[in-house]
């Protein structure tokens, strides 16, 4: 006998499939671009799995380094950019001083903490002066950084600030060269603990601090700070009247992201085992931002989920559009625009949405 499905259930069934594939949407998306690059880029799946593998391990650190931000109201913290200067700062600092190996990356760690608590400070200030505007003026804050960055980095070493190794310095002494080797930490914590497993390496030590982040955070919005930064992120008016330092919250999920961004941006760099001086920073907002909008957060709402599936879309992207531009336009160069085009064009569509959800919401 044929079973009839109520029509109120089926109806039911209905809207709530149209609204998951309405709020999954991009990575939905993304996922069939990457199935069809897959298919024409025909990479041998182990180098495609080895290559994701250690773009999952150096770059997630810096996309969940944006999760507590967004749920505490500040939406994509572009700032992240002061971290990756705070991290570089004292990668550079433990190089001068030939500091190598898994001390070395430590020490790292510990340096960058109070310019990335410093930096996160005065970012979480900026933030509070421009309320509602946090993105762009993120954004803003990101370059004049940079300016601030140069003119100690290529003016002031080596005059004011005293710096003797010319291995480091350009050849008028002043100024640090554009490439800086970090051979003393590199891979320093890729190779802690590194497992073969079917022909694919995998940096367990690397995954592990992931792992240990995802349960740091998790764990973080369980308390009464985490709640406190919920009770901010949807309703700041609600939340002060509530009794909640508004202004402090927010500083504080700045201080977090800003650290964690300046750690993932170590993370990285001993992966790449070089730091380009004046360049190595400058994206990492904009591709953080745009690996998380693929995972299917938004402005106001992220998941570490989410984090660590845009970050794997993101960079599966990443490897398989050149390829794929070339075998199907007979150009990688396709690919490479693409591949900004997808950047840039992710991120220019949450602003427009969330512009939008805001003008209804007033309406």
């Amino acid at each position: 006998m044929k079973t009839l499905v109520p029509e109120s259930v089926r109806s039911k069934a209905e809207a709530s499939l149209a609204r998951f594939l309405i709020r999954n949407a991009v990575p939905i998306l993304f996922t069939v671009l990457c199935l069809v690059g897959s298919y024409y880029a025909r990479l041998p799946l182990k180098f495609l799995l080895n290559d994701i593998i250690v773009r999952m391990a150096r770059n997630s650190f810096l996309v969940i380094s944006l999760i507590i931000p967004v749920l505490a109201g500040l939406g994509l913290n572009f700032g992240i950019v002061l971290g990756a200067m705070a991290g570089q700062i004292a990668v550079i600092t433990v190089t001068y001083w030939e500091i190598g190996g898994i001390a070395g990356f430590l020490l790292s760690m510990l340096l960058a903490l109070p310019y990335a608590i410093l930096f996160g400070w005065l970012t979480g200030i900026l933030f509070n002066r421009a309320k509602g505007k946090e993105m762009i003026a993120g954004l803003i804050l990101g370059f004049f950084a940079n300016g601030l960055y140069q003119l100690v980095f290529l003016f002031l070493v080596g005059t004011i600030i005293p710096f003797r190794n010319e291995y480091m310095l350009l050849s008028t002494g002043i100024g640090l060269r554009n490439t800086v080797n970090l051979k003393g930490i590199h891979y320093a914590l890729d190779n802690l603990l590194k497992v073969g497993v079917m022909g694919l390496n995998i940096p367990v030590a690397t995954f592990a601090s992931i792992v240990l982040l995802c349960l740091a955070i998790r764990f973080l919005f369980k308390t009464k700070l985490g709640q406190e930064f919920r009770s901010v992120g949807q309703n700041r008016y609600v939340a002060e009247v509530s009794g909640i330092n508004v202004d402090r919250v927010r500083i504080i999920a700045v201080i977090f992201s800003t650290v964690l961004a300046a750690w993932g941006q170590l993370i990285f760099l001993q992966n790449i085992g070089t730091l380009n001086t004046y360049g190595s920073h400058v994206q990492v907002g904009t591709f953080a931002v745009a690996a998380l909008l693929i995972g299917g957060a938004t402005v106001s709402r992220a998941t570490v989920g989410q984090a660590l599936l845009g970050t794997f879309l993101f960079h599966l992207l990443f490897i398989i559009s050149p390829l794929a531009g070339k075998n199907m336009m007979g150009s990688a160069q396709v690919g490479e625009y693409f591949r900004v085009f997808v950047a840039y064009g992710v991120i220019g569509v949450a602003l427009a949405l969330h512009a939008w959800q805001n003008i209804t919401k007033k309406s």
